[in-house]
C-alpha cells in the first residue's frame, strides 16, 4: 500500500526490534515513575482502590495479576532517590524511537537519542493525569467482566474506549515531536488517533492471550518465567511495528515523502 511508502527499503522488523530492546529496559521504569507520581497526586491508597478490582479479573495463565501488583506496590512505595535512579533508563525510551523514526525518515540529525530523552520528559510529566485516567475507568470496566455474559463484551469496549482516548494524546505527541520532521497537525491527529486505537485493540488482544491455556516454558526447558517474558517481548515488537506503520502513514500523508527522497539520495552522496 502506498500509505507505507516511507517503509520501502527498510528493515521494518530490525526497526521495530530495536524500538523492543529500548522499550525492554525502559517499560519497568516508566510504569514505577508513572505510578510513583499518580500515587502522588491522589494518594496510594486511592490507587489501589482503584486497580484492586483490576488486578483480581487480569488472567491468571502467565500470572499477569501477581506481576501487575507487585509492579503497582513497588512504584507506591518508590523513594525519590530511587525515582530519581529510575529516570534515566526510563527515558531510554524516547531515544529508541527517536533514532528508529530517524533511521527511517533517511536524514542527518546530530545528538539523536538525547533530542529523544528530552523530548519523552513531557508524557513522563503527563503520567498522572494519564493514568489516572485510565485508573478511573477500571473499576467499571473489571466489574463488568467478572459479571460474565454480555456485560463482559461491554466492559471490553469501555475498556477498549477508555485505552483509546488515553493513548491518543500520547501518540500524537509521539508522531508530531519525538518523531523529525514536525508533520501538519490534521495527518498527526488523524493518523495518530487511529494508530492509537489500533494499539488500544493490540493490548486488549495481549491480556486475550494471557488468558489462553499455554504452557510457555515448553520451548524454553519448563522455564515459564523466561516464556513470559519471551512472550511480552513479541507482543511489544509487534506493538512498535504498528507504531512505524502509523509513522510512516503520518509520513506519507503530510507529503513530505518526495521530499525525504530528495534529502536521502543528497545525504548519501554527502556521505
Amino acid at each position: 500500500m502506498r500509505f507505507f511508502e516511507p517503509l520501502r527499503g527498510r528493515d521494518v522488523a530490525l526497526h521495530a526490534a530495536a524500538i523492543t530492546f529500548y522499550g525492554g529496559i525502559a517499560v519497568v521504569p516508566v510504569a514505577l515513575l508513572a505510578i510513583w507520581l499518580t500515587g502522588h497526586v491522589v494518594g496510594a491508597s486511592r490507587v489501589r482502590d482503584l486497580t484492586g478490582r483490576t488486578i483480581a479479573a487480569l488472567p491468571d495463565a502467565i500470572g499477569a495479576p501477581r506481576a501487575l501488583g507487585a509492579l503497582i506496590d513497588a512504584g507506591l512505595t518508590l523513594t525519590p532517590l530511587l525515582a530519581l535512579a529510575s529516570l534515566l533508563p526510563a527515558t531510554l525510551y524516547g531515544e529508541g524511537l527517536r533514532r528508529a523514526f530517524v533511521s527511517v525518515y533517511r536524514r542527518g540529525e546530530s545528538l539523536v537519542g538525547w533530542r529523544g530523552r528530552l523530548l519523552w520528559l513531557p508524557l513522563l510529566a503527563a503520567a498522572p493525569a494519564l493514568l489516572l485516567a485510565l485508573f478511573l475507568a477500571l473499576p467499571t470496566t473489571s466489574s463488568l467482566w467478572l459479571r460474565g455474559g454480555w456485560w463482559s463484551v461491554l466492559g471490553v469496549v469501555l475498556s477498549f474506549l477508555a485505552g483509546w482516548l488515553v493513548l491518543t494524546p500520547v501518540v500524537i505527541w509521539v508522531f508530531r515531536y519525538i518523531a523529525p520532521g514536525r508533520p501538519p497537525w490534521l495527518p498527526t491527529v488523524l493518523i495518530g488517533s487511529f494508530t492509537a486505537a489500533n494499539l488500544s485493540g493490540f493490548l486488549h488482544g495481549f491480556v486475550l492471550f494471557c488468558a489462553l491455556p499455554l504452557d510457555l516454558g515448553v520451548p524454553f526447558g519448563g522455564f515459564t518465567e523466561i516464556g513470559a517474558m519471551v512472550a511480552v517481548g513479541l507482543w511489544l515488537y509487534l506493538f512498535h511495528v504498528v507504531l512505524l506503520a502509523g509513522f510512516a502513514a503520518t509520513f506519507y500523508f503530510s507529503g513530505e515523502s518526495a521530499a525525504a527522497v530528495r534529502r536521502t539520495a543528497g545525504y548519501a552522496r554527502s556521505a
